[in-house]
């Protein structure tokens, strides 16, 4: 399978206030899961983290935001480099986070230093070839599985800006459930003979909304990145 080879140096590369600037997300998919005997059905939030050899550690997809692509382009192309996935991006970030890079965490003067913006995905399609997959391996990570808690994710997640972008992302996620039930409820009845008109009302009104979660955010953006596979 052929793909567009992964971008390379800083050439294009966006700066402000002398902090380079990150494009990120938080790739997810929600799979339903019956829990009892009454086939009560809820979703389990699967979150999707990479690896690099030789490492045990674990990271979400972000580099670079380049200034011919917007901020939601260039979240999007490091899922797609990284992780090998596509998918519907949260028009609103998670939120924005200062750090230093991997190879400047020990300078004392402004040399190094990200300001990264965090976003959820929402996957739609999972490549088995992908630009980068010699040196990121994917793992899905559950949020119901004993194995790897959300607390082992925070473990082994290697930067301290990641692991508070992954709770901020899991909080909303939580939030966003408890919405759902409650429009759940509140959804009337209709006969069997209306069930495609009503599939067709549901389908026309969904996922057309999503909240903000970011209180500090320098920036607006409006534009929402929508990869299809």
């Amino acid at each position: 399978m052929s793909f567009l080879p992964a971008r390379k140096g800083r050439h294009r590369q966006r700066y402000q206030d002398h902090l380079r600037l990150v494009a990120g997300c938080i790739p997810y998919r929600l799979q339903k899961d019956v829990e009892d005997s009454n086939s009560s059905v809820t979703s389990r939030i699967n979150v999707l983290m990479i690896s690099t050899p030789n490492r045990d550690d674990l990271v979400f997809p972000k580099g670079g935001w380049e200034n011919d692509e917007t901020i939601h382009e260039a979240a999007c192309r490091e899922a797609l480099e990284e992780a090998g996935v596509k998918g519907i991006l949260d028009e609103d970030p998670l939120g924005v986070w200062e750090f230093r890079s991997k190879s400047r965490q020990n300078c004392c003067n402004m040399e190094g230093g990200c300001r990264g913006y965090m976003f959820a995905l929402e996957v739609t399609e999972e490549l088995d070839s992908w630009a980068e997959q010699t040196s990121y391996k994917r793992k899905w990570v559950s949020n119901k599985e004993p194995k790897l808690s959300p607390e082992e994710a925070y473990k082994f997640c290697r930067y301290d800006w990641m692991r508070d972008a992954l709770q901020v992302f899991l909080r909303a996620s939580e939030e966003r459930g408890s919405r759902r039930a409650e429009k759940l409820v509140e959804l009337p009845m209709f006969p069997a003979a209306d069930s495609m008109a009503e599939h067709q009302m549901l389908t026309s009104a969904g996922c057309s909304e999503k909240p903000p979660t970011v209180q500090h955010l320098e920036e607006s953006f409006t534009n929402k990145c929508i990869v299809q596979g």
